[in-house]
């Protein structure tokens, strides 16, 4: 196992990396602005041990208090979406199934349950239909998980950065979230180490670290998790009994697929480990919510499936019976489908690798994309330039970008980073053209990117990397 720091930052009064925590919260409604992100400043409180409160950040504001410009964070920004126009034949089955005046059951249909089954034994997880449940979205089926899980006192471990959707859930239900520090090479599984210390400094403080939330192919980072970590990481967290929820979203959109070895947690302990895949990452379009969840075939596994529904049940959490159809049909994976699948992941790996190109050339820090529809940078290179233009952590990174390229780039602090820390999602469905047109043609194209629309998009991009490069080498010291 690889010996990493938990932490960067050291805690002054005895040595050891600070638990970097999200206290949970009541529910609070959505900003009311026109911003295609939500707006505001890192929430996360970072709590002093000499019993005095919250300490105060750089700018002088504590942790609870926002900032005249900027309100608190509390929904991040949504999944990527691959920017395309609906597959002709899902619309077909949504249109048959418009005139259906009955609803789903709680957690799905037979036919969507065994369609669903069927998904995962192609992909070397066998399953039962009454282990299985839908949902209107893997927010719905997590937050079910988490109640079920950790709604009774116990503490949820994310990796930090992840999925911006993850901690909101844990936040509604008052349960704390503890982000734990991943490797260099990849995001979404925490570093096994800092993991352990992690748990143990929890349950020193008088916690109960219960439940783990992982991505084997991640957002934000767009990598996907070596085996050998991911097995050392799983075998570290089933040791000190946390239940694993391995979000599956991104499986399916491997750059390289042939080239890329991803393993599910549930392949390795699968009496521990939870699968749920939310549709929108390779099936169905982003505003067509409905995700699946696989439980162990265990007693525990039963009973938490049954509490899921339960839960479900007082949500009124049912999949919209068109959605649902559409669901089945994906699930099923027909020729049309997976054409549609392999192509808009081949597109979206072509333009990822260019938008990285991009932003590494000017100086910027970022893996190379593995999976999904998006790049994850570090700007912390180009500090004094930005520092120049009036940016100094990420809710202002994300402002000027937004703003220059004409999309959301939603800053690090919307995935669990430190707010200081000047790193960015970038997107890569807002650079495959304006029109439905245009996108087709993106996605039918065997040169994508010699496209005039998806062309001018990457040179502006580039363009506002190379301005920040310039300014960098402007700040350099003669030599």
């Amino acid at each position: 196992m690889r010996r990493t720091d938990p932490d960067p930052e050291r805690d002054r009064r005895d040595g050891r990396a600070p638990l970097h925590r999200e206290e949970g919260h009541g529910p609070v409604p959505r900003g009311a602005g026109p911003d295609p992100v939500a707006r505001g400043e890192d929430d996360s409180p970072v709590h002093r041990r000499d019993g005095r409160g919250p300490a105060h950040r750089r700018d002088g504001h504590a942790p609870g208090q926002p900032r005249e410009d900027h309100g608190p964070v509390r929904y991040g920004p949504p999944l990527p979406a691959d920017g395309l126009p609906v597959l002709p034949e899902l619309s077909a089955v949504v249109a048959a199934a418009a005139g259906r005046a009955d609803a789903q059951p709680v957690g799905g249909a037979p036919a969507l349950l065994e369609a669903a089954c069927g998904y995962w034994t192609r992909r070397g997880l066998s399953c039962v239909p009454d282990r299985i449940a839908a949902g209107p979205g893997a927010p719905a089926l997590l937050l079910a998980i988490t109640a079920a899980l950790a709604g009774d006192g116990a503490d949820i471990l994310v990796p930090r950065p992840c999925a911006a959707w993850w901690a909101p859930y844990a936040r509604l239900l008052g349960r704390p979230v503890f982000h734990v520090p991943t490797p260099a090479e990849s995001g979404g599984v925490p570093d096994p180490y800092a993991l352990l210390e992690t748990v143990r400094r929890v349950r020193a403080e008088g916690g109960d670290p219960r439940l783990l939330v992982l991505s084997v192919a991640d957002d934000p980072t767009a990598t996907v998790a070596p085996p050998e970590l991911l097995h050392e990481t799983v075998e570290a967290a089933t040791a000190e009994g946390l239940h694993l929820v391995s979000d599956e979203t991104w499986r399916d959109t491997l750059h390289a697929p042939h080239e890329t070895v991803l393993l599910s947690p549930a392949e390795m302990w699968p009496d521990e480990v939870t699968v749920v895949t939310d549709l929108a990452g390779a099936l169905l379009p982003a505003g067509w919510p409905a995700a699946v969840a696989r439980f162990p075939a265990t007693g525990a596994g039963r009973r938490l499936h049954a509490r899921v529904l339960d839960v479900l049940t007082a949500l009124g959490a049912r999949l919209a019976v068109p959605v649902a159809a559409a669901a089945c049909y994906a699930l099923d994976e027909p020729p049309p489908v997976v054409e549609r699948r392999e192509a808009t992941v081949r597109l979206h790996a072509r333009v990822a690798a260019a938008a990285h190109a991009a932003v590494v050339a000017a100086g910027a820090l970022a893996r190379p994309p593995q999976a999904g529809r998006h790049l994850y940078a570090d700007l912390a290179p180009l500090r004094e330039p930005l520092a120049a233009r009036g940016v100094g952590d990420a809710q202002e990174l994300e402002d000027l970008l937004t703003a220059r390229l004409g999309m959301p780039a939603p800053g690090g602090h919307r995935f669990g980073d430190d707010l200081g820390a000047l790193r960015v999602r970038l997107a890569t469905g807002a650079l495959l053209g304006g029109t439905d047109e245009d996108r087709t043609e993106s996605l039918v194209s065997p040169a994508p990117l010699e496209l005039p629309h998806v062309h001018r998009a990457l040179v502006s991009l580039r363009s506002a990397f190379d301005d920040l490069r310039d300014d960098a080498q402007r700040w350099e010291h003669p030599r």
